[in-house]
């Protein structure tokens, strides 16, 4: 619903404190508050002063003064603050030039829908992203020069099942079997619950909360799909919720792809269609799983940039140790109706041409999903305009392929730097309709190999004590 300037004033003065939030580049909700009886028009039409050199992949301290300017349409009552307080999500501007700041990623959304109308082929996309996430009742880690460790813990971890925990209760769930038990199984019903409850108060549509595969607390909740710019805003707001729902609880959240070993990660499934007006352009009653080629095209180009596309949508050290060959991930470069095991699946629960969709499973939660979202639509525009072929589809349990079979298809690259490699060869895509800039992928290759690639390489890591410390 539009909301105007004039609308949003009058929010605030049910308030105390108006929050002004924006998004680093990495992917992170960063804000200040004002006073409600503060806000006027000038805040929107003038905008809000802040030190852009402090925000991760922003400016340098030379050229650190920025402008935020507050967008009406996002305007809502955080539903977890105790004192009353209205979030404003904010764009971030240049002040010496007027424009937006072209490394914001809100701005490459709003590029990425601008491109999308004028090259002709749809008037709008939709998404839909499936976030997972582990809710543990505790949570400790660290390291130094001559130590490294972390420590989770869930009651309803299968570890504890022999433990003393006066009283231990039974129930622990074991590994993959999350997937649906009921509670008291289920521990963290009435905990999705609220965070739904949250979400609905903050304007988000949910469709359904389940526990998911993994045991010590994964779990899933799916919001109704949305334009790319909206659910990009919702996925953060999504994010927020889940953490500060579960910490008001007594609880901690985390959107790790990998916090557990030998048990399912969190995806982040990403439902995708286009569409032009009232008509669904991925629908063709006759077509394979009922896709045209239309979405047959922009199959081949999320498959033909997949490698490239990991660096926006697996962005992480951590997201590697999810897609791995071998297990149960969508490492597989190919597309299937139903099969879960190929990296593009064509759901097909309905028959109806509104609910035809590309589902692209590679992602995972920690993605910046304005870069993500805006990324995966250009590589699917480019296989439109480019008629890329994506093949035959593989209607066969990938995992179960004999190798002869299994060489031939592709795979996603193993590791974070990998993927950084792949994206500094094969940009072209993001740089149409000058969505993405070079500047801003210079600035995101370069801040995640100085500060997540090379830190994480440069430390031991504890297994291989176990490994290597008697050889």
């Amino acid at each position: 619903m539009t909301k105007t300037v004039k609308e949003v004033i009058g929010m605030g003065k049910n308030v105390q404190m108006v929050d002004l939030r924006f998004i680093d580049l990495p992917g992170t909700w960063q804000h200040f508050s004002i006073p409600a009886s503060t806000m006027d028009e000038s805040l929107f039409e003038e905008g809000i002063g802040f030190d852009g050199s402090s925000i991760r992949g922003f400016k340098t301290i030379d050229e650190s003064d920025m402008l935020l300017f507050p967008d009406p349409n996002t305007a809502f009552v955080d539903p977890t603050l105790e004192v009353p307080t209205l979030v404003l999500i904010c764009d971030v501007y240049d002040p010496i030039t007027g424009e937006p700041y072209e490394r914001d990623p809100r701005y490459v959304a709003r590029k990425a829908e601008a491109y999308l109308k004028d090259s002709g082929i749809a008037s709008e996309s939709f998404w839909g992203p499936e976030a997972e996430f582990f809710i543990f009742n505790d949570v400790r880690y660290g390291g130094g020069t001559n130590s490294s460790f972390y420590y989770v813990d869930s009651s309803e971890g299968w570890w504890n099942s022999g433990e003393d925990l006066k009283p231990n209760l039974g129930g622990q769930i074991p590994p993959k079997r999350g997937y649906f038990p009921t509670p008291p199984t289920d521990t963290l019903q009435d905990i999705r619950s609220k965070i739904v409850l949250a979400l609905i108060a903050s304007g988000v549509e949910v469709e359904v909360h389940h526990h998911e595969v993994a045991t010590a607390g994964q779990c899933e909740i799916d919001m109704r799909f949305d334009g790319l710019l909206g659910m990009a805003d919702k996925l953060t707001k999504y994010k927020y919720l889940v953490k500060n729902v579960s910490r008001a609880n007594g609880l901690t959240a985390t959107f790790m792809p990998k916090p557990l070993f030998g048990d399912n990660g969190s995806g982040m499934h990403v439902h995708q269609s286009l569409w032009n007006g009232d008509e669904n352009l991925f629908f063709n009653e006759s077509g394979y799983a009922r896709i045209s080629d239309t979405a047959k095209y922009y199959i081949g180009g999320l498959l033909k940039h997949a490698p490239a596309l990991l660096a926006l949508v697996a962005p992480t050290t951590n997201s590697y140790r999810r897609l791995v060959p071998g297990f149960e991930a969508p490492v597989n470069l190919a597309y299937s109706q139903r099969n879960r095991s190929a990296v593009c699946r064509i759901p097909v629960y309905s028959k109806s041409a509104r609910g035809k969709r590309v589902e692209f499973r590679a992602p995972d939660p920690l993605c910046n999903p304005y870069l993500a979202f805006s990324a995966m639509l250009m590589a699917g525009l480019d296989g439109i305009q480019s008629k890329i072929d994506p093949g035959e589809p593989v209607d066969k349990d990938l995992y179960e392929l004999p190798a002869e079979e299994l060489k031939k298809i592709k795979q996603v690259p193993g590791s974070l730097d990998e993927v950084l490699s792949a994206i500094e060869a094969d940009h072209e895509f993001l740089l149409k309709g000058d969505v993405f800039t070079t500047d801003l992928l210079e600035a995101y290759i370069s801040y995640k190999r100085e500060n997540e690639v090379d830190p994480a390489r440069l430390r031991p890591h504890p297994y291989e004590f176990t490994l290597y410390y008697d050889a």
